[in-house]
């Protein structure tokens, strides 16, 4: 019996599919942060009372014969064709079904249109007559108050959003449209399954959004790719063409089939060298503009679904940890920390102005994308601190520019200009091969332990630990680049 998902799963990639079909379970960490139960939440919003409530597992029949009594079902499981669908809401309005599907995002788009068409086929196949096709979604407007309040964080939509997040077409009319049997992409799965693990092919799918979980499993011989391979060209389309027709390095790139990024030049160039490319008169321009004593700065911070704080939103985060390191004129370094457990932005903030020195630059990661980010919410929860908070973005400086801007590039980045990529070149003993946590979501699972209490004090304090660890490497990695940085601005070229 297959399940949508599975469906998702073949039509990306028949290889994923089978490759996921065969794997044991695996823990599931969310990316998002969702405590509560969100059905619970939503038929709270539809005012639902009576109501049959299905559950993991169910035997199919077991829909079929509440459907014969109740006019509410939630979570009903239905099986037709080996397709399995639970349907989240389904509605008895006079001789059909309303059916209420569940989106945990703010804009639901005309995406994933097979999964709603599926369910519907599902249910008329079994000689369920199917009304109107509604999403309910979070309300990217809404603001927790003290208590939080579902009719307001919860719409109820007719429409698919657009691109620019404005209504547009009607769900029911689309999926309507677009619905097919999918009886025939069932019997390619089976197929599929019942030969050995297809061959992998290299699509846009690949890497698209996420890069598959699979990718180093089906393209092994790329990380073993010299640094200055072809394959290595950032944003390429035609790279694995150019590798085919035997152009293996960067410098031998076909010019009439490059992009022309700053950084693919930045790349060719590095490789027509000696593997390092500096743009010395940018990379100097960029350090005149920083002053010290230098505050390196870097934070954590978990995303909610549902917003569990008062003046939170769908999808707001809640930073928990900050890291700094303050360089002097001197090199020499000091490091200060801030760890929470729950809701303590207002004490963060105040830490965070006592703590970054009130002169000199502010040197942050992806600051633009982030660190910034995180500041200007606390600005703007506490207006009474706006003022120096904001006084930190204005000293603030972003250590990602010089490389994404293709001002600095060594072939040993292979593409990527990751701090974690980056810091990896340096010769320094310290490093993130020797921590315990070993990346940002591995931080944010980790101190989920902390906030939902399911550790004893033991166990608390070594994430602690941990925690502070990983983020303070984080800082002190970006102290190592910026030298790293000024050493280059103060070479000669060759």
């Amino acid at each position: 019996m297959f399940h949508i998902s599975d469906c998702r799963k073949y039509s990306r990639c028949p290889r994923l599919f089978h490759l996921e079909w065969n794997a044991p379970k695996r823990e599931y960490q969310p990316y998002v942060r969702l405590d509560e139960e969100v059905s619970d939440l939503v038929i709270r919003k539809l005012g639902i009372r009576d109501y049959w409530l299905g559950k993991r597992g169910d035997p199919a029949e077991d829909a079929v014969i509440a459907a014969e009594t109740y006019d509410w079902l939630v979570k009903a499981r239905f099986e037709y064709g080996d397709l399995r669908v639970k349907v989240p809401f389904m509605h008895r309005v006079k001789d059909a079904w309303d059916v209420y599907f569940l989106f945990i995002g703010l804009y639901p788009h005309a995406e994933g249109l097979e999964m709603y068409g599926d369910t519907v086929w599902v249910l008329e196949q079994l000689g369920y007559k199917v009304g109107e096709l509604r999403i309910v979604h979070l309300n990217a407007s809404y603001v927790r108050q003290e208590e939080l309040d579902v009719n307001q964080m919860f719409i109820v939509s007719d429409f698919f959003y657009n691109s620019s997040c404005n209504p547009s077409k009607r769900i029911t009319a689309e999926v309507r449209a677009r619905m097919k049997d999918p009886s025939d992409l069932i019997a390619e799965m089976k197929e599929c399954l019942e030969g050995d693990t297809p061959l992998p092919c290299r699509t846009s799918k690949c890497a698209s959004r996420v890069r598959c979980r699979y990718y180093q499993e089906c393209f092994p011989d790329e990380k073993r790719e010299d640094d200055n391979s072809i394959v290595t060209l950032i944003s390429s389309r035609y790279k694995y063409d150019m590798k085919k027709e035997g152009l293996l390095r960067l410098k031998e790139a076909d010019p009439e089939r490059i992009e022309g990024h700053r950084m693919q030049y930045a790349q060719i160039a590095a490789d027509q060298g000696n593997g390092l490319y500096v743009d010395r008169m940018a990379l100097r321009s960029w350090l005149d503009n920083i002053d010290f004593p230098i505050t390196f700065l870097d934070f954590e911070w978990e995303r909610f679904a549902i917003p569990p704080y008062q003046g939170m939103k769908p999808y707001d985060v809640l930073p928990f940890e900050y890291s700094i390191h303050i360089m002097d004129a001197n090199r020499s370094l000091q490091h200060k920390v801030f760890l929470s457990i729950h809701d303590d932005r207002r004490e963060m903030a105040e830490s965070l102005l006592r703590d970054i020195p009130k002169e000199g630059s502010v040197i942050a990661y992806n600051a633009e994308g982030a660190e910034k980010i995180r500041i200007k919410e606390l600005a703007d929860m506490y207006p009474d601190l706006a003022e120096d908070l904001m006084d930190i973005n204005r000293r603030m400086e972003d250590l990602q520019l010089p490389f994404e801007s293709g001002t600095v590039y060594d072939t040993r980045m292979r593409g990527t200009w990751s701090l974690k990529t980056i810091m990896g070149m340096m010769d320094d003993e310290s490093g993130y091969h020797d921590l315990d946590i070993a990346q940002g979501m591995d931080a944010v699972y980790e101190w989920r332990h902390l906030d939902l209490s399911d550790a004893d004090e033991e166990e608390k304090q070594k994430i602690i630990e941990n925690l502070k660890e990983y983020c303070g490497m984080d800082t002190y990695a970006m102290t190592v680049v910026f030298l790293w940085l000024i050493s280059l601005a103060d070479e000669e070229p060759v």
